[in-house]
């Protein structure tokens, strides 16, 4: 059965697609894109180095406007967020019959509550699959024996979430998007650790 993987080629979404791929599915891993920016550049080396296909999926800039301008108006990113990654899971739903993603359990943001994902598989007839029963020591300890990874200081040219574009827009717009976002890090996955999948 054919899976995709919601993918910024760190190491949640990363586990998630390799779990996927070990249980038989089909899987492509997926990096949605506004088209303010080539931000599925880093996803799609990842995914290379994991040999798994990779897909850009080329949504409306309009999604990005409106989860900016939530952003904006907040003067915080969770519902922005929130709000676009909704939308690229109901786009991969209308693809897909099986949408997986990397959240997990300590996530705030972005991540579906259980009436969401509910009312997601009835409407669209899917399964949608995360990692909500793995908390952080879980994943780091699945990660740590399966994968090389790369930790840098989160920045465009090495990051595929949604945040680069949001960031990028914010800018665009006028405003000041180191203002709303906090310095943070970011893992890529680089390859297997010791060729073990």
């Amino acid at each position: 059965m054919k899976a995709c993987v919601l993918y910024s080629g760190g190491k949640d979404s990363s586990l998630m697609a390799v779990i996927l791929k070990r249980l038989g599915f089909d899987v492509e891993v997926c990096t949605a894109n506004f088209g303010v920016y080539d931000s599925f550049i880093p996803a799609q080396k990842s995914a290379k180095a994991l040999g798994i296909k990779h897909r850009v999926l080329n949504l409306d800039k309009e999604i990005l406007n409106k989860g900016v301008e939530m952003i904006m108006e907040d003067g915080f990113p969770n519902d922005g967020i929130k709000y676009i990654h909704k939308q690229v899971v109901e786009a991969a739903a209308s693809e897909y019959p099986v949408v997986a993603d990397g959240t997990r359990r300590d996530d705030k943001t972005p991540k579906l509550n259980r009436d969401q994902i509910q009312s997601l598989e009835d409407r669209k007839n899917v399964q949608y699959i995360n990692l909500d029963s793995f908390g952080y020591k879980t994943i780091k300890l699945l990660v740590s024996s399966l994968f090389e990874v790369k930790k840098e200081r989160s920045n465009k040219d090495n990051s595929s979430d949604f945040e680069v574009e949001i960031r990028i827009l914010i800018d665009e717009l006028g405003g000041n998007s180191s203002e709303i976002f906090p310095e943070h890090y970011q893992t890529n996955v680089v390859g297997y650790k010791n060729d073990k999948v």
